[in-house]
């Protein structure tokens, strides 16, 4: 196994203490449907990542940085806004 250029062996632990959550690390197992593994597996060719858990934690991370960003922020509050207007007086072209 090869990590940035550092040679790892199989089945040895890397993970530092302070990384770990009572002393174990934290995991969680997550059920995708047929659609959701389709559109895993484009996401992992755009991000050029074979492993499912290491690109559902950089899309994590994108999604995080999306959300934080003022410019998304303000973008997702106007269109919310129209959503929420569009309801009001009875506009039903987009849902």
């Amino acid at each position: 196994m090869k990590d940035e250029g550092i040679e790892k062996k199989p089945f040895t632990p890397y993970k530092l203490d302070e990384e770990k959550i009572n002393g174990q690390r934290e995991t969680f197992t997550v059920s995708i449907n047929k659609k959701e593994r389709a559109r895993l597996d484009e996401d992992k060719l755009v991000l050029q990542q074979s492993k499912d858990s290491t690109c559902l934690k950089q899309l994590a991370e994108l999604g995080r940085v999306v959300l934080h960003d003022d410019i998304t922020g303000k973008i997702l509050r106007v269109v919310l806004a129209n959503k929420r207007r569009n309801k009001r007086i009875g506009i039903v072209d987009f849902d």
